[in-house]
């Protein structure tokens, strides 16, 4: 197993940044920002340098009621191989919900949403790790996420579901530390517990990430340096075990180089605290080691077994049933629809919100002219369609339904504004962008006027 060191989130807006640390080992890029055949030149740069480069992906939804999507899949082994990489990492959650197997409407969640502890869960979640590991042509880790809410009914903490897993499907952990304290904090999950738990033999790295606390509820923003009890969990589990890399995430309101350097180094402060409580030797960054043995505690004697057995088929009714709970939650989240049963009602609102508010946010980024055209009214005119509207495809095809129910509204009041929306919306919306030559597009502007006689 590579020890890949201290790493950094790679990110567009900080791609210079990065390029100019000397300290950094290791970066990850979310995968479905990077495409195989246009490899930004900062990665390409960074891997002629030697500097490991991770794909890391966000919308497998691996912990989904369907198995995974085979597109997907395709796209994120391409991304590996691309990339040279030696292994990709995904979520635990699930980012979709409905279609087939509810006879509903597919519904798309924008976000990491947890899977319930279960047994069916845990079912259809192996069976759907193992499809991936198939399709993989490098090694599998997934990653515990952030959750603003709990399932009712759950049969196992966090630390003794991801054992299962790992030992089910021989399957590589990537820990987030800054989960375990949002899960801390909006769950009351005690984080030395949840590590005690965890299989941490099939450790191959770790992320370490800021957030914020409003109202009792902690947002795992990736946007605020990282907080002293994030750093105090790192500590904990380095005194448990040598990370094989740690890595810092960060993904908006990036601040200057040299207060993201300070973090890396605060966070190597903190590896090196926990490291003084053990006895075995730290391995080099950058060497590649066997895989460590198994870590016993009394809380688990038996090390996890690093060979998965078969995983047998998850049962049609196990993944309808799975499918049913899942597209009613998300459907309260995005759709109104009421809360199931047993939900912590304000906690789901708190939810709901922040999902409307990222869609916001997203479809800002992935098309800008929208807010310039719409101005001010761009995100009050978006949260008021989010909440009507919820996303059945990607971010894209977002902002081209919303920008069209406002046109189909005769909105934004201002003509010149509405004009403009029209052009965008049209330039988008066909088979094929329409044609920027002068003499077509004077053709349509000739032929707007002659309507509007």
């Amino acid at each position: 197993m590579v020890r890949l060191g201290t790493g950094i989130g790679w990110r567009p807006e900080i791609a210079d940044a990065v390029e100019r640390m000397p300290a950094v080992d290791w970066v990850e890029a979310v995968a479905e920002n990077v495409c195989p055949g246009h490899l930004p030149e900062s990665l390409l740069r960074l891997r002629e340098r030697g500097v490991t480069v991770v794909p890391h992906g966000v919308s497998l939804g691996l912990g989904g009621a369907e198995r995974p999507d085979e597109t997907r899949l395709t796209a994120l082994a391409e991304r590996a191989e691309a990339l040279g990489s030696p292994l990709v990492t995904e979520h635990i959650a699930f980012v979709r919900a409905g279609g087939a197997l509810t006879a509903s409407p597919r519904l798309e969640a924008g976000h990491l949403l947890p899977v319930p502890r279960t047994r069916d869960a845990l079912d259809v979640l192996c069976e759907n790790v193992r499809i991936a590991q198939d399709a993989l042509p490098v090694p599998l880790a997934v990653e515990n996420i952030a959750a603003l809410f709990s399932w009712p009914g759950e049969e196992m903490t966090e630390g003794q579901f991801l054992y299962e897993l790992a030992d089910r499907t021989g399957v590589r952990l990537l820990i987030d530390v800054a989960n375990l304290h949002t899960n801390h904090v909006n769950r009351g999950e005690d984080p030395a517990k949840a590590l005690a738990e965890l299989p941490l033999e099939a450790l191959v790295y770790v992320h370490v990430a800021g957030g914020f606390e409003r109202d009792g509820v902690w947002h795992d923003s990736h946007a605020h340096p990282v907080p002293r009890p994030v750093l105090d969990i790192l500590t904990d589990l380095a005194s448990r075990v040598s990370p094989p890399g740690v890595l810092l995430e960060r993904d908006e309101n990036f601040p200057a180089p040299e207060e993201l350097e300070r973090e890396l180094d605060t966070i190597r402060e903190a590896l090196a605290t926990g490291g003084a409580g053990r006895t075995e030797a730290l391995p080099q960054p950058g060497r590649t080691v066997a895989h460590p043995e198994p870590v016993r505690t009394k809380d688990r004697p038996e090390p996890v077994r690093t060979a998965a057995r078969a995983v047998p088929e998850a049962p049609a009714p196990v993944r309808e049933r799975l499918a049913l709970e899942q597209t009613a939650l998300l459907s309260a989240l995005v759709a109104g629809t009421p809360a199931p049963e047993g939900f912590d009602r304000v906690r789901l609102g708190v939810q709901a919100r922040a999902l409307a508010a990222k869609r916001a946010d997203v479809v800002a980024k992935v098309a800008p002219e929208l807010p310039v055209i719409l101005g001010d009214g761009y995100r009050p005119a978006f949260l008021a369609y989010a909440q009507r509207h919820p996303m059945t495809g990607g971010y894209r095809r977002d902002a081209l339904e919303f920008a069209g129910r406002l046109l189909a509204e005769g909105r934004p009041a201002d003509a010149g504004a509405r004009t403009e929306l029209r052009e965008w919306w049209q330039e988008r919306s066909g088979p094929k962008p329409r044609s920027r030559r002068p003499g077509v597009r004077l053709a349509r502007a000739t032929r707007r006027v002659l309507l509007r006689r």
